[in-house]
């Protein structure tokens, strides 16, 4: 069957169309489905379950799993004391010598562990994110998350909280700032144009309240906040690591669950509603995981910029898939964000730059670009 010009689905910025294989159209019998196949995509039945299989994109998951080992294992070999590969196998099975197990398992593990987790948090939200504004432009970083998380850490800073307390209140001011933003931009439904707005309305006056709080705050709760809004792995355990692995356990269930419906919401509501999907209630859910997903990670490092905007459009690109790529964008996450990681901590060695410093420059560039080619 041939898709008529009203029927065709909206295409991302890329051209690629949004959306699955089963749609039904006006004017089809009822029970009748027009099946879009999608190319190099298989579907394999287990009983009255169906795996959809898209060799590209296992393939380029497992690539990106490769990478981001081998970066892993750069990050915890190089250093100021430099430990050999075989050491640092050995020391993370618990056979390696005291001063390896030291050096790779108490020190820089910790820190290797949390920015997987945290860039494949960020990927995973972005990607949710721009699936149901249908734009690469409805990320965290842009709509307002990020920066109610930024807010929330900054008070917990300037009232004298711990680390835990700075996570809590971070976790806090994006679930609060997001709440705030879907309200005013309900309005019979939110629209993806009209979430990105009011995000960016709100990402503006969150920054300005950033800026008042600092030059409010004393000079060394400034300089604390300052550090902590650049965004940074530096310092980080385990007590950090820890609360992202719970919260992805928690959360990439609902987000496999997700898949299916969101790919539905890219063809259109309309479209949508046809083959039997909730839209609100959908879109509800998806809001929700991808604020705590956002949320956590912000908790954990801080605002780390652009991972999130990023991550999702250069997975569509390496899988070549015209819909959400929840799993590919997560693992495209944890590589930019390690990557970046390891970058900045060796490009002015023995200095070290906050990680947020380095993906807010790459992320310019990019966004710089992606600019331009919509523009062309």
């Amino acid at each position: 069957m041939t898709l008529s010009s009203e029927a065709r689905p909206p295409a991302t910025p890329a051209g690629v169309p949004y959306g699955p294989e089963d749609v039904t159209f006006p004017g089809q019998e009822a029970g009748a489905v027009a099946r879009r196949r999608t190319p190099g995509v298989r579907a394999v039945r287990l009983g009255p379950w169906s795996l959809r299989l898209a060799p590209r994109s296992a393939a380029v998951g497992a690539v990106l799993l490769l990478v981001a080992a081998a970066v892993s294992v750069a990050a915890l070999s190089t250093g100021e004391f430099t430990v050999p590969v075989r050491d640092v196998v050995t020391a993370l099975f618990g056979q390696g010598s005291p001063a390896a197990e030291l050096i790779v398992g108490r020190l820089r593990a910790p820190r290797v562990v949390t920015g997987l987790l945290v860039g494949a948090a960020f990927g995973l939200s972005g990607a949710i994110f721009q699936s149901l504004t249908r734009n690469p432009l409805g990320s965290p970083d842009f709509i307002g998350i990020t920066a109610g998380g930024s807010t929330g850490g900054v008070l917990a800073v300037i009232a004298g909280g711990s680390a835990p307390q700075i996570a809590g209140g971070s976790l806090l001011g994006s679930v609060v700032c997001a709440a705030l933003i879907y309200v005013l931009a309900y309005r019979r439904g939110v629209q993806g144009y009209r979430l990105i707005l009011v995000g960016i309305g709100a990402n503006a006056l969150l920054l300005a309240a950033d800026n008042y709080l600092l030059t409010r705050a004393n000079i060394n709760d400034a300089a604390t906040a300052g550090a902590w809004l650049s965004g940074s792995l530096s310092g980080r355990g385990w007590e950090h690591a820890v609360p992202v692995a719970c919260a992805l356990a928690v959360l990439l269930p609902l987000c496999a669950f997700l898949s299916r419906p969101l790919r539905r919401l890219e063809m259109g509501e309309d479209v949508a509603r046809q083959v039997g999907i909730r839209v609100e209630a959908v879109r509800a859910v998806a809001v929700t995981v991808g604020v705590l997903l956002c949320g956590v990670a912000t908790a954990a490092a801080g605002p780390v910029m652009f991972v999130a905007m990023a991550a999702p459009q250069l997975a569509r690109r390496l899988a070549s898939s015209p819909g959400v790529t929840l799993v590919t964008s997560a693992l495209t996450g944890a590589v930019l964000l390690t990557g970046a990681d390891l970058a900045a901590q060796r490009l002015l060695a023995p200095a070290q730059l906050p990680v947020g410093v380095l993906t807010a420059a790459i992320g310019g560039v990019y966004l710089a670009l992606l600019l331009r080619k919509e523009r062309r």
